[in-house]
């Protein structure tokens, strides 16, 4: 299988605390991976090492992205490669429109893709039809950056980042925290959308299971401690809703 994503024994520190301790994980494009583990177990420090946060230092093993060591990359190559992060906590940005913060991340991608920028006529035009599948006004995109938004409408905007500058491989940390169900079912129609459209192979990461009831991942591993405990199918979803975490906290 050609994988887009390969984490090979991945060890990561932070503050001087090792935090993933030997990770091994592939994802091939079109691909839905669950990562699924209690709350410390590892799983965010994972996501922010594999984006390039400075703070979380991998010691060793290596990251490929379609076949590249991506591994001393900084954060912005990654990004133009095509590596994407939506967080669980988005921080907002109050007097930059939600408009202009988007046509900006579409036009730093184009120019490290060697294209041209995209005007704002151009940019209205690639932006409408993702606002009316999300359910979003266009009034929205006049809007602070995540300024005074619910938990639902910040969540939508991380989608519609992805919508935007559709990468090749997208990591969702706990993008389900504080979303009702029918946001719920909107964020996961618009990753299944993106999945199904362009082959986006995403990393979902999550501690709890109604997520993934809406985006039926190829494979589920749950970590815990640092480190993957058991990697299966969907299956493992239920065996954690029957019985938590603890049968899976002693081996690995």
């Amino acid at each position: 299988m050609n994988h887009l994503l390969e984490i090979k024994n991945l060890h990561v520190t932070v503050e001087q605390k090792e935090v993933v301790q030997g990770v091994y994980l592939s994802l091939a494009p079109g691909e839905v991976d669950a990562l699924m583990g209690p709350n410390g177990s590892g799983k965010s420090s994972l996501a922010s090492a594999l984006m390039g946060h400075p703070a979380y230092a991998i010691t060793s093993g290596q990251v490929f992205m379609g076949g590249q060591d991506i591994t001393s990359w900084p954060a912005e190559k990654r990004a133009s490669a095509g590596l994407f992060l939506a967080f669980q906590y988005p921080q907002a940005i109050p007097g930059l429109s939600v408009e202009h913060f988007l046509r900006s991340a579409y036009n730093a991608q184009a120019e490290a893709r060697g294209e041209k920028p995209i005007n704002v006529r151009e940019f209205r035009t690639l932006i409408e039809s993702e606002l009316t599948a999300l359910q979003l006004n266009p009034a929205f995109l006049e809007r602070g950056v995540n300024d005074g938004f619910s938990g639902g409408e910040k969540k939508r905007l991380e989608i519609l980042q992805l919508a935007i500058l559709k990468p090749k491989f997208a990591i969702l940390d706990e993008t389900d925290s504080g979303l009702d169900i029918d946001a719920l079912k909107i964020v996961a129609e618009g990753v299944n959308r993106l999945v199904a459209t362009y082959s986006l192979a995403t990393l979902v990461i999550t501690h709890y299971q109604r997520l993934l009831h809406y985006l039926k991942p190829t494979h589920v591993h749950i970590m815990a401690q640092g480190k993957i405990m058991e990697s299966g199918g969907p299956e493992l979803v239920d065996k954690v809703e029957a019985a938590g975490y603890q049968p899976f906290m002693n081996h690995a």
